[in-house]
């Protein structure tokens, strides 16, 4: 198709015709090209685009890629993939074809990261959104050699060791607030001793709580993205949950609530993003000089504390709101104790009579099994 020179603009336009994906004729006119060139090159890849052949570039696939998953994504969730796609995948792979990377040019992509300091579980993230484009090329744009089967994944899923505080570690931390910073004091008591995540947090408000029952309601998570605050579902479905709030807790955020003047039901409580929390952690955790830890680490240091008492997986993930057991235990499994020994004992007992000190408690394993157990 033709480009066009605008004499009065002194730039380019251009104007093609395509078929939608319903087959029907459309046209598209696009203008203020500086060159010819650059016209001529906007059109060729838009009719790429339309016909998603595999001879294309990566980063028009990237833009067919986006398109196909807007309607299933939470907006969130497509700026924090693109920022991925943006900055660390389009720069090494953006002007080639798709049908023309190979499973060695993904070696060299990862080797590049890898020797940069990336934390493995970041390197993961990475990882499954190329995975995840390329997938999605082979089963619906028929790309015949998907490069990213042939190589291994680069990072780990979970972290090799959790970051979290320990009770006494978190007292110590919460000792050092001033009656001048009652709001933050709230907000790191309920991220400790509640487990949610900090957009949940940011997104209640006082209709949320139950204070009489002693329950928060999750319903909704906050961000703020180029200065612009978002309230949106959390981040899965089983996210929405009722959280029990320890009596303690209770009091202190029904006391903070009510002493909020002009706080209407439906207004945010702690009307702050989590950078300011970020930073007021920070500043904190140095004047009582305990290990760095980021706010998240804070449900994990909760969760952490739920195991030591002895709380069954299944009990633990309906409270943080993790879509299965499953999750639990892949991420926290290694904290809960070992019980070998106790099974060697309890199979011993049962073939020679003999009774062992720390046999398992079969009723509580039973009533366990009967929840969910470790499925």
């Amino acid at each position: 198709m033709p480009v066009y020179k605008d004499e009065k603009r002194n730039t380019w336009f251009c104007k093609c015709n395509y078929k939608d994906w319903l087959g029907e004729s459309k046209s598209k006119m696009k203008r203020g090209f500086a060159t010819k060139k650059d016209a001529q090159q906007w059109e060729r890849d838009f009719l790429q685009k339309q016909s998603a052949r595999m001879d294309m570039k990566f980063a028009s696939f990237v833009e067919v890629y986006f398109e196909d998953k807007a309607p299933r994504l939470k907006e969130r969730s497509i700026m924090t993939k693109r920022t991925l796609f943006e900055t660390k995948i389009i720069p090494y792979f953006g002007e080639k074809q798709m049908n023309e990377i190979t499973a060695v040019d993904i070696i060299k992509w990862q080797n590049a990261l890898l020797n940069q300091d990336y934390k493995p579980t970041y390197l993961r993230m990475i990882q499954n959104q190329m995975t995840a484009l390329f997938n999605h090329a082979e089963k619906f744009y028929d790309l015949k050699d998907n490069p990213c089967k042939k190589v291994d994944k680069m990072g780990r899923p979970n972290a090799k060791e959790l970051n979290f505080w320990t009770k006494d570690e978190y007292e110590q931390f919460i000792q050092g607030f001033s009656s001048d910073e009652e709001m933050y004091r709230i907000i790191f008591q309920m991220l400790f001793w509640l487990g949610c995540r900090v957009g949940e947090l940011l997104a209640l408000t006082s209709q949320d709580i139950d204070f009489e029952n002693g329950i928060v309601n999750i319903s909704k998570t906050y961000y703020r993205r180029n200065q612009t605050d978002y309230i949106t579902p959390p981040k899965t479905e089983s996210s929405n949950r009722k959280i029990t709030i320890p009596k303690f807790l209770a009091e202190e955020m029904k006391n903070f609530v009510d002493r909020q003047y002009g706080l209407t039901p439906e207004d945010r409580i702690f009307p702050i993003t989590d950078r300011a929390i970020q930073k007021k952690m920070k500043q904190k955790t140095e004047q009582a000089k305990l290990k760095p830890i980021r706010v998240h680490d804070l449900r994990h240091s909760h969760i952490a504390l739920l195991i030591e008492k002895g709380m069954q997986p299944l009990v633990i993930a309906q409270r943080v709101g993790h879509d299965s057991v499953n999750t639990t235990m892949n991420i926290y499994g290694h904290l809960y104790p070992n019980k070998q020994k106790q099974v060697a004992d309890l199979l011993n007992a049962e073939a020679t009579g003999e009774l062992e000190s720390n046999l398992v408690d079969m009723a509580s394993e039973m009533r366990f099994r009967k929840a969910g157990g470790w499925s």
